[in-house]
């Protein structure tokens, strides 16, 4: 009887050794083959270091992960993806214009390929959103239609404008209300060019062209269609005795810099902006946007072509 207690017990203990042996090599295979069928081993296969592969973890859906894993290792991937306005359909667009452009951060290379920077101008065209409203899209890349005039187009008052300049009510009201503000400090707000037909915008760019060349005319002015002031949204605006970037060094610009937001206008082509926007910086060109998303543009520090491609045609 005692021994066959004994033999029992030793059986139970193997029986539980074994058990215990199944138990670990089951845990240790089941991990070897998650590990393996990890985003973390897949990435890591292609050639993504450990910091690059967090990075990929941390800021794209699995969707997405599931495509870099179709594609050859690209050390531009991590830098990108951590771009504030970084939009993942962009990805091979983004890396190739930062493959061609080594000087320009990945910053930059979002925010340029982001409004279509990375395309010759008036090529990838499409009509304007229409349906947009007060924040309609009108670059190189975005046209109105040849017979589009605003309905609502009123004149500016001479009072605040120089002769023959018009645009959309609620801008004349949004620019009077501007105008008196900047008056109340001793300063001087002149409307000089407001809206412009196709066909007087057509007459803009021909002069620039037959004066200094197709290339000149397209970097200072927009073929007709594709011009801001058809839109009857936008204002160039000076000071007496200051024309063109001129007008940067006056108190009326420093005015506006500090308070056009304010009103629902933004500096339209900034400084340093060139590549976004795709015009020469312009001291005197505001574009009514509307208050809300003034004020937006005004504390992102962006451009309006970048804050469209993010927020609005994203």
């Amino acid at each position: 009887m005692y021994k066959k207690r004994r033999r029992l017990k030793k059986e139970v203990i193997v029986g539980a050794v074994i058990l215990l042996a199944v138990i670990i090599i089951g845990i240790l295979a089941f991990n070897y083959f998650s590990y393996h069928s990890s985003y973390t081993y897949k990435l890591k296969e292609i050639g993504y270091q450990d910091d690059e592969v967090e990075t990929i973890l941390n800021n794209l859906e699995d969707t997405q992960i599931d495509d870099i894993l179709e594609k050859e290792y690209n050390r531009n991937i991590p830098k990108l993806i951590i771009q504030k306005y970084f939009i993942y359909k962009n990805l091979d667009r983004y890396s190739k214009y930062m493959d061609e452009n080594t000087e320009e951060s990945p910053k930059n290379v979002v925010a340029i390929v982001n409004v279509n920077g990375d395309y010759d101008y008036y090529t990838h065209t499409k009509k304007t959103d229409m349906s947009k409203k007060n924040l309609i899209l009108t670059n190189k890349y975005n046209y109105l239609d040849e017979n589009y005039t605003p309905e609502d187009l009123i004149k500016i008052s001479n009072r605040y404008a120089y002769e023959d300049n018009h645009v959309r009510e609620e801008v004349n009201d949004q620019y009077v209300s501007m105008w008196k503000a900047a008056n109340e400090e001793g300063l001087v707000l002149i409307a000089n060019s407001s809206f412009r037909s196709y066909e007087s915008q057509e007459a803009v760019w021909k002069r620039y062209k037959n004066q200094h060349g197709e290339e000149y005319a397209d970097k200072y002015a927009a073929r007709a269609g594709y011009s801001e002031h058809q839109t009857g949204l936008c204002i160039d605006i000076v000071s007496d005795g200051a024309i063109a970037n001129d007008f940067e060094d006056t108190e009326e610009f420093k005015w506006l810099q500090k308070n056009a937001y304010k009103y629902g206008f933004i500096l339209r082509y900034p400084k340093g902006k060139e590549k976004i926007t795709g015009y020469s910086y312009e001291s005197w060109h505001y574009r009514y946007v509307g208050v809300e998303a003034a004020k937006e543009i005004h504390d992102a520090d962006i451009t309006f072509d970048e804050y469209y491609a993010y927020y609005l045609a994203k």
